[in-house]
């Protein structure tokens, strides 16, 4: 008869079986990025576009006294609402994240795509708020803070609204209202059809309350049938309001359009030149484009000039792109009583003149530009550069038992799975970049682990390696749709406890796999790694690179 095990052992399994997984321990990892269009000198008082390079996208931005405070969407990642903080608005000093505890959020079973979308950030008498979506599970909330840097509350639910982008408007009389993207209050009469609604909110009690109104039909000119107008913003200058939201939908025929009242509740009129930014006229063509531009805010600098932030992409080949939506910044310019962020056909420049204002950015971390960045794993906790697909339900990385490695406790969930990979993602911030680690398997077998270049759970790349008798089998694994094909592999005759050392390099479309046999010996070159581009995976998201490790059958 089989010994039962007692209530104390049985509560303790679960813990003994995630001690006795194997271990990964990696000694560092480098991202280095070489893109031709950063390479000219930046001159003197000038600042690079995107400000925010690579997967930063959905940019909302607000001021409080001379310091600025922007958050981006970050979908299924955790944590999730990077909080940036800036003194001249170009150079930004990551603070935190609004969801940084995984109770906060759910997240399991979403694809990475979906999450959290376009937060907005808003600051009033000492408290910053953030109004967002949890798309799939769970629907409108606001969450708030003192500290920008946190801690942020639990989620608020606004269950009285649907749709999306939810943002925030106070009045200088007080009074606070919500606007954001819903059905329209009609049978929708196309494909895309929306509408911008608004209601009163009682800031002390955050919650909904009186009537909820339509700002904004359809569009500019529901005539011609424009789609997804999302991304509203109210905002007051002088004796007009402004309403501001994207429209045409975030790929390239985005655009962001204006319309003002002398009332809060409207009627709004259009600006007879809109769109006040686009870039679907330019030449498709054209060297080094930057598209899909829209989903704009715009702040006011403590020197009285407007700027505007907004999303844009980096295409290598006109149309797929790796780096997702990025952060780009512009001053707004007022042609009577309109703000224009960019006149049509012109278009957006790498390099403009900097705001004119004070800046201390020492000791930030680079986030345009061409740069190395390295991790060599010896802080207490990681690095803010990295990510989580999903919310962890328990901690399998640490940075304490070997000081100055990252040991990775391997895991079952595959970069398929629904849940939480082992897997810690950097965004990809260049179109031409390399990303290399070192790594030290555990002496037992069944475990792979390496680099991923990692898109969705149905687009990725995974580098890896695993033991294999005596020897170390390197291997290429590619994921584009339902199949996992082994693309490449290669044997290594080393000693038990010796580094392996890994890279991905990628050049626009192509993408080359190496790994270290007295120098870098190419596994594979030059594949086509489009499956990587948001235009063949889908979604909203950028690629993000970094370390995996697996439990295999």
């Amino acid at each position: 008869m089989k010994k039962q095990l007692s209530l104390a052992a049985l509560l303790l399994a679960p813990w003994l079986l995630a001690r006795a997984a194997p271990t990964v321990s990696f000694d560092w990892f480098e991202y280095t990025g070489k893109d031709e269009v950063f390479a000219t000198p930046l001159p003197a008082g000038s600042y690079r576009n995107p400000i925010l390079a690579g997967f930063y996208p959905d940019p909302s931005v607000t001021r409080a006294g001379d310091k600025f405070y922007l958050v981006n969407s970050t979908f299924a990642y955790f944590p999730g609402i990077p909080v940036f903080e800036s003194s001249d608005l170009v150079h930004w000093r990551l603070l935190g994240h609004v969801l940084d505890r995984p109770s906060q959020l759910p997240f399991d079973g979403l694809d990475i795509s979906r999450g959290v979308f376009a937060p907005a950030i808003h600051h009033h008498d000492g408290v910053f708020y953030v109004l967002n979506t949890l798309v799939d599970s769970g629907g409108n909330f606001i969450s708030t803070a003192k500290n920008p840097a946190g801690p942020w509350s639990d989620p608020v639910w606004l269950p009285e609204i649907d749709g999306i982008d939810p943002s925030l408007f106070i009045d200088a009389d007080g009074k606070a209202y919500v606007l954001n993207n819903g059905a329209p209050d009609e049978k929708p009469r196309y494909e895309g059809h929306r509408a911008i609604w608004m209601q009163e909110f009682d800031l002390q009690r955050l919650k909904l309350v009186g009537p909820r109104r339509v700002l904004l039909n359809g569009g500019v000119d529901i005539s011609k049938q424009p789609i997804w107008i999302e991304g509203p913003h109210v905002f007051k200058k002088g004796e007009w309001y402004y309403l501001m939201c994207a429209e045409g939908g975030t790929g390239p025929n985005h655009s962001e359009v204006i319309l003002r009242s002398k009332s809060v509740w409207g009627p709004y009129q259009p600006y007879q030149d809109n769109p006040i930014l686009t870039q679907r006229e330019l030449a498709k063509d054209r060297a080094n484009p930057i598209t899909n531009a829209g989903h704009a805010d715009l702040v006011e600098a403590p020197d009285g000039t407007w700027w505007a932030t907004f999303l844009g992409s980096r295409p290598y080949d006109g149309v797929n792109y790796h780096t997702g939506r990025e952060t780009y910044l512009l001053p707004v310019t007022w042609q009577n009583d309109w703000p224009v962020i960019l006149e049509r056909g012109k278009a957006i420049p790498y390099v403009a003149p900097a705001p004119k204002l004070s800046n201390d950015h020492r000791d930030v971390m680079p986030l345009t530009g061409n740069f190395t960045w390295r991790d060599e794993f010896d802080r207490r906790e990681l690095n803010s550069a990295w990510l989580q697909v999903r919310a962890p339900k328990q901690n399998w990385f640490d940075l304490a038992a070997t000081p100055g490695r990252l040991n990775i406790t391997a895991s079952a969930e595959g970069l398929d799975g629904k849940s939480n990979p082992a897997y810690l993602g950097r965004r990809q911030q260049h179109l031409t970049f390399d990303a290399s680690t070192s790594l030290r398997l555990p002496k037992e077998s069944g475990v792979a682990a390496g680099l991923a270049a990692f898109q969705n759970g149905q687009h990725w790349y995974f580098l890896g390696a695993r033991r294999s008798g005596e020897a170390v089998q390197v291997f290429l694994e590619k994921k584009s749709g339902a199949t996992v094909k082994q693309v490449a592999t290669a044997t290594l005759k080393q000693a038990t406890d010796a580094e392996i050392k890994l890279k991905i390099s990628g050049k626009g479309r192509d993408y080359s796999f190496y790994y270290d046999a007295a120098g870098w010996q190419p596994l594979l070159e030059n594949d086509d790694g489009s499956i990587l581009s948001t235009e063949v995976a889908g979604g909203f998201v950028g690629a993000t690179l970094g370390p995996h490790a697996r439990l295999e059958q």
